[in-house]
C-alpha cells in the first residue's frame, strides 16, 4: 500500500465544513465572519509520549485530544485539523484503528480532517488545529489579577500515576490501574466548557505537564503570585479514592503530573455561581483550589495548613531527556 492509497484509504472523507479538504496542495477554510482563528500544534513521538504497545485507537483519541485542550484553553470552537505522519510501515490494521480512533474524536467535536503529510520513518504523529474564537475574547494566559480564584477542571494525577504502575514505581490493583491508564491514553478535551467560560474566566491553559508549572506560565505572564490548597487538590486523583496511596505519591500525582488535559483557570471571586453554572451546564466538574496573590511566587498550603516548600518539578522534554 503506497502513501496516497493510504490517505485515500484511511483519511480523505468528503468536505462538510472546510472550503477545500484533503486532496490539494492547500487546505481553505473559511471562519464564520468577524470570528479570530485559533490554531495549536502538538507533537507525539513514540518513546517519548506514549509506549510502542499503545492501543491504536487510543493513540489516535490522544493525538487529537491534546491538540482540542489547547483550543478548549482558550475558549475557540474546533473547525480543522491537519495531520503530519510518519510510519515505520504501511500497516493497515494499524492504521485503521489509527484513524477510527482520531475520527470518532473529530465527529464528536465537529473538526474535520483537511490536510497533511505522511511519510515512512520513526512513529511520529503531529496536528495542527484550527478554531474560532470571537475577537477580544480568548482566554489567555495574561488576564488574572489579585483576588481571582484558581479552578481546575475534572481530575489531576491520575495519568501520572498511570505511568508510575507502568513503569513499575508503585504497585496498582488492576480495576485501579485500568481507570488511570484510561486518563494517561484517552483524555478528555474540555471543549465545551471553555467555550462556556468565555466572559467568565479571566485566565485559563490546559494541564499538560503539571499544574504547578503550567499554572507558573499564567503568573508569568499575568504577573501575579498564587496561593494553592493542597488538601482541596489531592482529592481531585479519582485513583486515590480507590486505593491507599502515600501523601508524597499523592503530591507528586497531582501538583507535577502531566498527561491530565484539564483546564485550570482564573476567574474573579464573584464570579463563582458563573463558573459553577458552567460545570454543571457542560457536565464537567470544576474545582476552586486557590487564589491568585500580588505577591510574585507560588505558596502551597500542606495537609497541616501549614506553609510546604514544592518538592516537585513539571515534565520539561529537554531536561527529561
Amino acid at each position: 500500500m503506497g502513501e496516497f492509497d493510504l490517505i485515500r484509504r484511511f483519511f480523505q472523507r468528503p468536505v462538510r465544513r472546510a472550503a477545500l479538504g484533503v486532496g490539494d496542495d492547500c487546505a481553505l477554510l473559511a471562519p464564520a465572519p468577524g470570528m479570530q482563528l485559533a490554531v495549536s500544534s502538538d507533537m507525539l513521538v513514540e518513546g517519548r509520549h506514549f509506549f510502542a504497545d499503545v492501543d491504536p485507537r487510543l493513540l489516535g483519541h490522544k493525538s487529537l485530544a491534546v491538540n482540542l485542550s489547547d483550543l478548549a484553553a482558550c475558549g475557540a470552537r474546533p473547525l480543522a485539523f491537519t495531520l503530519a505522519l510518519s510510519l515505520p510501515r504501511a500497516d493497515a490494521a494499524w492504521t485503521e484503528a489509527f484513524a477510527a480512533g482520531l475520527l470518532a474524536l473529530a465527529d464528536a467535536h465537529g473538526c474535520e480532517l483537511v490536510g497533511g503529510d505522511t511519510t515512512q520513518g520513526p512513529l511520529n504523529i503531529c496536528i495542527t488545529v484550527f478554531g474560532e474564537v470571537p475577537p477580544g475574547q480568548a482566554l489567555l494566559r495574561s488576564g488574572a489579577r489579585a483576588g481571582d480564584d484558581i479552578w481546575v477542571s475534572g481530575s489531576l494525577g491520575d495519568a501520572r500515576l498511570a505511568l508510575e504502575a507502568l513503569l513499575g514505581h508503585t504497585t496498582l490493583p488492576p480495576g485501579t490501574l485500568a481507570a488511570a491508564r484510561q486518563r494517561l491514553e484517552a483524555p478528555t478535551p474540555r471543549v465545551a466548557l471553555g467555550q462556556a467560560l468565555l466572559g467568565i474566566a479571566s485566565s485559563a491553559l490546559d494541564v499538560s505537564d503539571g499544574l504547578l508549572g503550567d499554572l507558573s506560565h499564567i503568573l508569568e505572564q499575568s504577573r501575579v503570585g498564587a496561593s494553592l490548597d493542597t488538601r482541596l487538590i489531592t482529592p481531585l486523583l479519582d485513583a486515590g479514592q480507590q486505593a491507599p496511596l502515600a501523601i508524597d505519591l499523592l503530591h507528586q500525582c497531582t501538583l507535577s503530573g502531566g498527561d491530565d488535559y484539564e483546564l485550570c483557570f482564573t476567574a474573579p471571586a464573584d464570579r463563582r455561581d458563573a463558573v459553577q453554572a458552567a460545570g454543571r451546564d457542560t457536565a464537567t466538574r470544576v474545582t476552586r483550589i486557590g487564589c491568585i496573590e500580588a505577591p510574585p511566587g507560588l505558596r502551597l498550603i500542606g495537609p497541616d495548613g501549614a506553609a510546604m516548600a514544592p518538592r516537585w518539578t513539571s515534565f520539561d522534554h529537554f531536561a527529561a531527556a
